[in-house]
């Protein structure tokens, strides 16, 4: 008895730390996946354990039987399968929240999703001071029963730490990870009354699962969310992937939502976004052409919007795509036009696959955004020194970089770090967008030869229109260069904090309407 004891204490630390991280996935997919979302789960996770270890114990103390322990991980199983079909509809409503940027609903609808937790994770948390209780038989082994219960919880969650990322969401789904979860946390729970208790009382029990799993069955599943002209959403071990139509224009949107990845139309390859701005990269140095750009590496490749676009300016020259999520580039070879015979697309992370490569490139173009954030790896020192050893003698790095309308401070950090490794840095704000384009060269340039050139390739009537667009914009919106301020190296950079602080002084300045 005492080692199914063992058993059934691993199970709940496994279950445990499964519904944490299934949690943020589910949460994830419509409040994004900010540090302040992932504090916010992890906090209010461990108040939820703190409130169960204490009714644990103080229920172990009257109740010292074993069918009070299988009780309250049969109830919290259940809990934990109905809570994807108790979120859904709250959560459905915080996803149109979000798209009309009605900020007072979006936080409603996360607590309210938060307070979901509370009964199943509590439920948890008394199970391992009840089997404490039970184990000991007399005071001399207290402290090794209480060790090994620990432990065996402990170990429990370490597994749980593991499975739903690499096993259970990318093959179930999140919503069957809850249900999984929950009827495994009920089966031990069964067999420990059939144990303790005699078959029969486990029979009787068996009612619960039944009723549970129904209940999703009727109430749960259906798409994650309702978004007009969604024609396609799967999940990912990465992100939420969501397709949508409007008026002829296919769109990827990531997790949240809150963001464009990629534009897709079948004639048209002017999206007024980030995409195109990719293209006027090399025109700082004096006297290029568009043949002059003999290959491009695309960090954040997404579903190969500026892939498609470079291939039409520059023709079918070699394109490198890192992208670290496999199933977004099946998603933009399926709904994205991402067929092009010159596009070598890689499912990996953009700083290893540019470690790993032996190329040189004209232009390494930087999209990974995961809004707000930029990966940490790819801001520092290191990395654009790895990305300066990759250029050619004319070539260039640009990157996508965010800002609030009245906060440049992730632009300035970023400028900053990029002016320790390349002699020549230019900055441009995409009109009526938060986007800030930086471009960095390997030798000095200025905006006097990047203006020669866009009078010269005005003037071919091969150009094309995009990239012409494309270097007028640089030309109107450019900036002048921040004073200096933070370098990211490998050993600092607090990308998080700046991004952290930029979005909540956002919030709260009331600003939040010009994203409409």
């Amino acid at each position: 008895m005492r080692r199914y004891l063992y058993f059934a204490v691993f199970t709940s630390g496994l279950v445990t730390l499964t519904v944490e991280l299934t949690a943020s996935r589910l949460l994830g997919s419509y409040f994004g996946s900010s540090n302040l979302v992932w504090a916010s789960i992890i906090g209010l996770m461990l108040i939820y354990l703190t409130f169960g270890y204490t009714l644990g114990g103080r229920l172990g103390d009257r109740q010292p039987y074993e069918r009070t322990l299988y009780s309250v991980m049969l109830a919290g199983g259940a809990l934990v399968t109905l809570v994807p079909t108790a979120a859904l509809p709250i959560l459905r409503a915080a996803a149109n929240a979000f798209d009309q940027l009605q900020m007072g609903d979006l936080l409603g609808s996360f607590v309210v999703v938060m307070v979901l937790f509370i009964l199943p994770i509590t439920l948890l948390g008394m199970v391992s001071p009840i089997a404490v209780r039970l184990a000991i038989t007399t005071p001399l082994e207290a402290g090794r029963i209480s060790g090994r219960v620990s432990s065996m919880s402990t170990f429990g969650s370490f597994i749980g730490t593991f499975l739903p990322v690499l096993v259970l969401i990318p093959v179930l789904g999140t919503e069957m990870t809850f249900v999984a979860s929950g009827l495994a946390l009920m089966a031990v729970a069964l067999i420990g009354f059939g144990i303790s208790q005699g078959w029969r009382t486990a029979a009787v029990w068996s009612w619960i699962p039944l009723v549970t799993v129904g209940l999703f069955l009727a109430l749960g599943g259906g798409p994650f969310k309702v978004t007009p002209g969604q024609v396609y959403e799967i999940e990912s071990a990465y992100n939420y992937i969501e397709v949508v139509e409007l008026d002829g224009y296919t769109m990827l949107r990531l997790n949240d939502g809150q963001g464009v990845h990629s534009m897709y139309h079948p004639t048209d390859l002017d999206y007024d976004g980030p995409w195109e701005q990719f293209l006027a990269a090399s025109f700082f140095f004096p006297d290029m052409q568009t043949e002059d750009v003999e290959r491009i590496a695309i960090i954040g490749l997404a579903a190969g919007t500026t892939a498609r676009q470079a291939t039409a300016v520059f023709g079918s020259i070699p394109i490198d795509g890192y992208e670290i999520d496999p199933e977004i580039i099946a998603v933009g070879r399926r709904y994205f036009g991402m067929t092009m015979e010159n596009l070598n697309a890689y499912a990996m992370d953009g700083r290893w696959g540019l470690y790993t490569s032996d190329e040189l490139y004209s232009i390494i173009a930087i999209d990974a955004y995961r809004p707000p954030y930029i990966p940490w790896h790819l801001t520092t020192q290191e990395f654009f020194l790895l990305v300066r050893d990759h250029l050619t003698e004319t070539g260039t790095v640009v990157i996508n970089v965010g800002r609030a309308p009245e906060d440049r401070s992730l632009i300035d950090a970023m400028v900053t770090t990029l002016q320790t490794v390349f002699p020549s840095v230019h900055v441009m704000d995409i009109p009526y967008t938060l986007n800030t384009m930086v471009y960095a060269t390997v030798s000095e340039t200025g905006m006097d030869d990047f203006i020669q050139n866009y009078l010269e390739l005005q003037a071919d009537p091969t150009t094309h229109p995009l990239l012409l667009d494309a270097m007028a914009l640089v030309i109107v919106n450019q900036q002048p260069l921040p004073e200096p301020s933070i370098v990211f190296t490998d050993d600092k950079a607090p990308v998080e904090w700046v991004v952290n602080r930029m979005v909540l002084e956002f919030m709260l300045s009331g600003d939040i309407e010009v994203l409409r």
